[in-house]
């Protein structure tokens, strides 16, 4: 006799819910509360996504790989934590935050820090209730007591204990460098925070002047009234020129100083063979001009306008049609070529990035210290030798010379913003003119610090406010109004969500080094090379063993999903429409580490049927066998054929086991679905039919006992996969084998049970 809830198609709207919920009371989700037998830690923090939306298929796929990985050394006897959180999202925040406050008629300038940090956090408490949700229906198994924001108390801690040690040890320290700077938002921005869009532009050549020997070509005219040098190639057709200095005394009304210098980088075969160097305005000239000493002239403000002279308070596009009429007028102008250019635009603001010398707060990835062995280092040493060592294992393995390129060009990181949202820098000033001697100066109606670069007088740097200035003793400070580049809070994530800065936690001695960190390809250096950075700082090890990157999320043409294309294929809709089964499966089978997914609706759908399929193939070995096969999968006596099922099966076990401990999820799952459905289902399950419709009894109890272990195990394997129908079905067979029939009977949950047994 069947089980009620068996007789009737599986309904996964009325499961999940109840499921997730019967989980959760369960408290199996914090390793505290696993039976004994579970003892060896696996730990994975959760990449936690921004409060500044829901969740797309990126992160579906994210939280499926990770769940898939969790359960199973779950089911392996692992202690297993899985810490879940959210990220502030400082400057998409505030974006975000800004656009509604315009709605209501209200300006950012109109509000006070507090009433608008207030704001902010109304909406990412709204986002982030939204995201948990969301997370839940995925099925995530994650140890929701233990939940963390990157903006938190305990983080913020973590934050500003960090950056006392590292300004302390000098490797954060506030310099005038150029960054990337958002006209627009009025802010600098990460490398990550800037997008690249195919544009339609010009490439200009002309001579500064008629005596200047060499003609050079740039895209942005408008920059060369700040030009310093001339870049040549040491053996190219301009060598002879090295060395030299030009003094041009009217280029469009300015006086320009160039000197031409050697630089092997310079491309011979690109425009003229020769670069006009704007160190002030391009990150590749700031450099060069560093090595060679040459002056730096900022000729753009921060409005993206002429700063000075007879273009002053020209846009860089009316400058730039203004100088190009000067030259063909001159008679300096030799040409000018169509091309395709990437221009760099802030993906919050949209805005054109312009490259600009600010007085910023770095990290200093080159400069030396000492180790706690008493070993000389610098970060960035710090940052390769964790992947050289092997300490560290990047899946797929060819990311690891990706890796490398990095951070061999890494340069010093620029960690402040000029925002409202996020962790407030922990730098006092004292403004007594005495103290200061008017070195450092507060302007209330801008809320900014007036700083000169001479820096003569050190900032007051505390992770709580000071009471008073250690120099004068006055007691009025200012708190630096900049905050915190996002990443450098979560680049503390892996430690910072187990207790840190206390040493002595219990979380921190039991998981860290955590066991995997698994993200998307699309930011193993913005957000993981950070992590390594911070944590073999602060504590000396790697932040995680393995690194395991999946690709992204594209519909089945391949296409990047995008609203404008209107491809996007949202979790949330297709686990309402489809159950979440069946929307996990279909983001790991054909999904190999480090390569792209193509999804489809279709694609989900089919593995719904699949649901389907197992929920049938469930209720014909249900109905015809007593109990679903002991712990060690061995029935007592076999038929020669039973026998060959069974050995069939253990070696699905032992290659799904294979598969999960390399890493390669999409292949146990592929061998998961083609053995349930095209071999237990089309091949065994319709061969017993003629064997239950026969008279041979001892066939038939061996055909039962056999079935009974293969559904065994095959719901333990899928469990990972298919955690809600497997889970359901689970707990079926268990009342079936006990008897009982009414819903207060507790049977264990299929979340704990041991994995399938291997001979």
């Amino acid at each position: 006799m069947l089980p009620e809830r068996l007789e009737k198609p599986y309904d996964f709207r009325e499961t999940e819910e109840r499921i997730y919920k019967k989980w959760e009371e369960s408290g199996y989700f914090n390793p505290d509360n696993l039976p004994p037998r579970h003892k060896e830690p696996f730990s994975i923090i959760m990449p936690p996504p921004n409060v500044t939306g829901i969740l797309h298929m990126g992160h579906a796929a994210m939280l499926v790989i990770e769940d898939i990985m969790i359960r199973s050394e779950r089911m392996r006897g692992k202690k297993t934590l899985w810490l879940p959180g959210t990220d502030h999202a400082a400057i998409a925040t505030q974006s975000k935050v800004e656009k509604i406050l315009e709605k209501e008629g209200i300006r950012k300038r109109d509000l006070t820090r507090d009433e608008f940090f207030k704001r902010a956090e109304q909406f990412a408490q709204e986002s982030h209730d939204t995201i948990v949700n969301q997370v839940r229906k995925m099925g995530a198994s994650v140890d929701w007591s233990r939940e963390a924001f990157t903006l938190d108390k305990k983080r913020s801690l973590a934050v500003r204990t960090a950056f006392k040690r590292m300004y302390e040890e000098g490797l954060i320290y506030r310099g005038n460098r150029i960054v990337n700077w958002d006209p627009k938002g009025q802010t600098t921005i990460s490398d990550d925070e800037v997008e690249h869009k195919e544009t339609k532009g010009k490439l200009y050549t002309f001579k500064y002047s008629h005596d200047f020997p060499i003609p050079i070509a740039t895209t942005r005219p408008e920059t060369k009234i700040g030009d310093t040098g001339v870049a040549v190639h040491p053996n190219g057709k301009w060598k002879e020129y090295i060395g030299k200095q030009f003094m041009i005394k009217d280029f469009v009304g300015y006086e320009l100083n160039i000197k031409i210098i050697a630089d092997e980088s310079v491309d011979e075969g690109f425009g003229t063979g020769a670069v006009g160097l704007t160190p002030a305005h391009s990150q590749t000239d700031w450099h060069i001009a560093e090595k060679n000493n040459l002056p730096i002239k900022q000729v753009i403000n921060g409005h993206a306008k002429i700063n000075s002279g007879p273009l002053e308070g020209k846009k860089t596009l009316e400058a730039r049609e203004e100088i190009v009429e000067w030259l063909k007028k001159n008679n300096l102008f030799e040409k000018e070529e169509e091309m395709v250019q990437n221009i760099s635009v802030a993906e919050r603001s949209g805005g054109t990035i312009e490259p600009l010398p600010k007085l910023q707060w770095f990290i200093a990835v080159n400069k030396e210290f000492t180790k706690e062995d008493g070993g000389k280092t610098t970060l960035k040493k710090l940052m390769r030798e964790a992947v050289e060592s092997g300490a560290i294992k990047i899946i797929p393995e060819r990311f690891e010379k990706i890796y490398y390129h990095w951070i061999d060009n890494l340069r010093d990181w620029c960690i402040s913003r000029q925002i409202l949202y996020g962790h407030q820098i922990p730098v006092w000033y004292c403004l007594l003119s005495t103290c200061t001697d008017k070195e450092i100066m507060y302007n209330p109606q801008t809320n900014r610090m007036v700083v000169p670069r001479s820096e003569k007088i050190k900032p007051i740097v505390s992770i709580e406010k000071p009471e008073g200035c250690p120099r004068c003793g006055v007691k009025e400070l200012h708190q630096d109004p900049d905050t915190l580049d996002t990443w450098f809070s979560s680049g503390l994530w892996t430690f910072s969500t187990l207790g840190w800065p206390d040493k002595n936690s219990l979380d921190l001695k039991n998981y860290h080094p955590t066991s995997v960190l698994e993200t998307g390809y699309d930011i193993l250096f913005f957000w993981v090379a950070r992590m390594i950075l911070m944590s073999e700082y602060f504590l000396g090890e790697v932040p995680f063993k393995t690194v395991y990157l999946h690709g992204l999320v594209r519909d089945a043409k391949g296409q990047k999903m995008s609203k404008s294309i209107g491809n996007i294929v949202d979790p949330i809709d297709m686990i309402a429409k489809y159950g979440a089964d069946a929307t996990r499966m279909s983001l790991v089978i054909g999904a190999p580490a480090g390569s792209d997914i193509s999804l489809s609706e279709d694609k989900i759908k089919g593995y719904k049927h699949f649901g389907n399929k197992l929920w049938n193939i469930a209720r014909f070995i249900l109905l015809h066998t007593e109990e679903m096969g002991d712990e060690s999968g061995q029935p007592a006596t076999l038929a020669l054929k039973d026998k060959e099922y069974i050995a069939e099966m253990e070696n699905l076990i032992r290659d799904v086991t294979e598969a999960l401990a390399s890493y390669r999820f999409h292949i146990a799952g592929e061998a998961l679905y083609h053995y349930v459905w095209h071999t237990l289902a089309d091949k065994i399950i319709e061969e017993s039919k003629a064997v239950f419709a026969g008279d041979d009894e001892l066939l038939k109890k061996s055909r039962a006992q056999t079935l009974g272990t293969l559904l065994r195990n095959s719901l333990l394997m899928l469990h990972p996969f298919m955690p809600f129908i497997t889970e359901e079905l689970w707990s079926i067979a268990q009342k079936k084998d006990s008897g009982e029939t009414g819903e207060t009977n507790k049977p264990k949950l299929l979340i704990i049970e041991s994995w399938p047994h291997q001979s």
